[in-house]
């Protein structure tokens, strides 16, 4: 599964499959049949992650965790009107300019998806002072086409149900693809791929391949999940800011079609003061095998951001741990966009990085 044609089928499958945070049951299934035709066995945990193991060949292997989330952002109902509109509040990082307009589908309490929009004022109605105007999703309201609240529950839709943006799928030039949850639906599909990967040529150490949940909700599914694994180190699979693009080019030096990228900081900043520092024996790894095997190799950095890697490091007694992603436009929009060969670059970057590991690797710092 490491051509162009298989990556976009598979990335595709998840991409459309709907899985807001808190109620990611339809993708971690769709994950775990996947892995099944590569793994030893393959679970899915108390709380929801899919986890796959392949056993290594030492007799006393290290744990490696290789991790992205199957979750995405999106919305829960507040309120619902007596005239049949729908209040929202956020579900994650959503941008608020984005909204007006918008396609998304509601997940019934009977587990059901109904389509509606986020409402926008008639253009022709809309008076100069507001044309520029960004209200934020408190002040929004999702038309279901219902008249009533009565309607609106009839359907199964009551407060407390989520909503996402309706999943997308395009094919755009060449390699790149846009749509919806390519954050971090990307990870997904390369966790797949690393598992092909390892079923061919199996590693020394014990590998737990794990798509994670409650990542859009602060972080939390994975941690769970090294609770029940107990890594030695870890790998973080996620998006990393493309700055390929006008807005961001004088920010990033990542590009899109340029390969794998190492994240060597983050720190979120804004409500939780965590962030990861790379393990420095990892990236010393990850850059030497990246130059044997000819695999393409950015580096990354940015405030603002945070992976489960935060977490997941402060484990047990320490989580040796590296966050790896590939490049990716417009995240947390309905319309993001990365290059699918990235993504099958990140899998056998990763691959052969695990490969290189055995019982006597120096997981220390010093």
């Amino acid at each position: 599964m490491d051509n162009i044609k298989d990556m976009k089928e598979l990335l595709k499958e998840f991409m459309l499959t709907p899985a807001p945070s808190g109620y990611e049951k339809e993708m971690a299934y769709s994950l775990k049949e996947k892995l099944e035709g590569y793994c030893d066995e393959v679970w899915i945990d108390r709380i929801g992650n899919c986890i796959g193991k392949i056993s290594g060949t030492d007799d006393k292997p290290l744990k490696a965790m290789i991790f992205g989330h199957t979750d995405q952002l999106g919305f829960i109902v507040r309120k619902v009107e007596e005239d049949g509109y729908i209040q929202v509040d956020r579900l994650g990082g959503i941008p608020d300019k984005v909204l007006p307009g918008t396609e998304l589908i509601i997940r019934s309490e009977d587990e059901l998806w109904h389509p509606g929009v986020f409402a926008t004022k008639a253009h022709h109605a809309t008076p100069p002072e507001e044309k520029d105007k960004v209200d934020p999703v408190t002040s929004m309201y999702i038309d279901v086409g219902a008249n009533s609240a009565k309607e609106v529950n009839d359907l199964g839709i009551y407060v407390g149900c989520p909503v996402i943006y309706k999943p997308n799928y395009i094919e755009l030039m060449a390699t790149k693809v846009s749509g919806t949850a390519i954050d971090n639906r990307g990870a997904c599909a390369c966790l797949v791929e690393i598992a092909y990967l390892l079923s061919q040529d199996r590693p020394s150490c014990d590998v737990y391949l794990v798509g994670s949940v409650w990542e859009e909700f602060n972080l939390r599914g994975a941690m769970i999940a090294a609770r029940e694994i107990k890594p030695d180190l870890a790998f973080s699979l996620d998006v990393a800011l493309a700055g390929d693009t006008k807005d961001l080019s004088s920010r990033f030096d990542v590009a899109m079609g340029q390969g794998p990228c190492v994240q060597l900081y983050s720190f979120h900043g804004r409500g939780t003061l965590n962030g990861s520092l790379p393990n420095e024996k990892l990236f010393k790894l990850a850059k030497d095998v990246a130059k044997e095997k000819s695999i393409p190799f950015q580096r990354f950095a940015a405030l603002g951001i945070l992976t489960d890697m935060a977490y997941v490091q402060l484990e047990g007694k320490g989580v040796a741990g590296l966050e790896m992603a590939f490049p990716a436009r417009y995240t947390h929009s309905p319309a993001e966009v990365c290059d699918v060969n990235d993504i099958i670059e990140l899998g056998k970057l990763v691959s052969e990085m695990v490969k290189t590991i055995d019982k006597d690797f120096d997981l220390n710092r010093f």
